[in-house]
């Protein structure tokens, strides 16, 4: 295989892994702050439920609970696996895994903001609901940009454990195709593939940090 077949082949399983990518932000992001609000809730069931649930996705390997959203519906309730579930299991898996992880992200830039806030919010006669949208927000989206930036980063990388579901994500096209052409080659232009990702993650966020300070 040539160089440039090899690149374009690669490539395709680059799209692959940009999918599940995009559709894992755009679940777990809006999860997370689910997740955050049941974190911080007062009622303590659904804070220990919660803190449960965080503890577990956070506490057992991502790619164990791929295999068990891939697995699950046919060894619980017998449900056939068709091939196309391959996707669909693997956003999920994706998406319940890094919403537990964004929830703590998003927890601790809530409780990073003074509480003086608040109660600055409840004098001006704001409600609950305005004080968060209008003052809390804006100012935790600044403050949790860095961890949820590093996050993104390893989802990058994380999206590689797709192969375990057989998805032909890139990883698993460079490893197709370094075992039936006996080289490293494949490899190392994947490498290149994660890396330019990375630099165009980063360098996204670095843009949306300069944005948002308009502080300075």
């Amino acid at each position: 295989m040539n160089l440039q077949t090899m690149i374009q082949e690669l490539a395709a399983g680059m799209l692959v892994s940009v999918k599940i990518f995009i559709c894992t932000l755009v679940f777990s992001l809006p999860l997370g702050m689910l997740l955050c609000f049941g974190r911080m809730s007062k009622w303590w069931p659904v804070r220990m439920l919660t803190k449960l649930y965080i503890s577990v996705m956070r506490g057992t390997p991502l790619m164990l609970q791929l295999l068990v959203v891939y697995f699950g519906p046919f060894f619980l309730f017998g449900i056939k696996i068709t091939p196309g579930y391959r996707m669909i299991a693997a956003y999920i898996g994706f998406s319940i895994n890094y919403a537990a992880y964004f929830a703590e992200i998003f927890r601790a830039g809530i409780e990073s903001i003074p509480v003086g806030q608040y109660e600055a919010a409840k004098i001006l006669g704001y409600s609950r609901s305005q004080t968060f949208i209008h003052i809390i927000l804006p100012q935790m989206i600044k403050r949790v940009l860095p961890p949820v930036t590093n996050e993104t980063i390893t989802l990058v990388k994380d999206t590689s454990l797709a192969y375990a579901l057989a998805v032909t994500e890139m990883f698993n096209t460079a490893r197709q195709i370094a075992a039936a052409e006996t080289n490293m080659m494949p490899f190392l232009v994947a490498a290149v593939f994660y890396y330019v990702f990375n630099l165009l993650v980063a360098g996204a966020s670095e843009f949306l940090e300069k944005k948002l300070s308009y502080y300075r």
